[in-house]
């Protein structure tokens, strides 16, 4: 998750589903009977809403300028 703004992230859904799988992990892991694991998995969904809902900048990333020399 080091590049939080990669366009892959941009719809909700996935930032959604990603942070939803690791709750749903840490309680998998918790219901086993391996809370060493449980929390592992609850740092990523803290640490998945922290990057994806706290510190997401959902603006437009900027366009690249428009680098070609005119032909004469």
């Amino acid at each position: 998750m080091k590049d939080s703004n990669h366009p892959f992230f941009r719809p909700l859904w996935r930032r959604v589903a990603v942070v939803a799988v690791c709750f749903a992990w840490a309680i998998v892991e918790f219901a086993t009977g391996t809370p060493f694991w449980g929390v592992i998995a609850l740092g990523f969904a803290g640490y998945g809403i922290w990057q994806f809902f706290i510190a997401y900048d959902a603006s437009e990333p900027a366009k690249p300028a428009d680098t070609e020399v005119e032909k004469e």
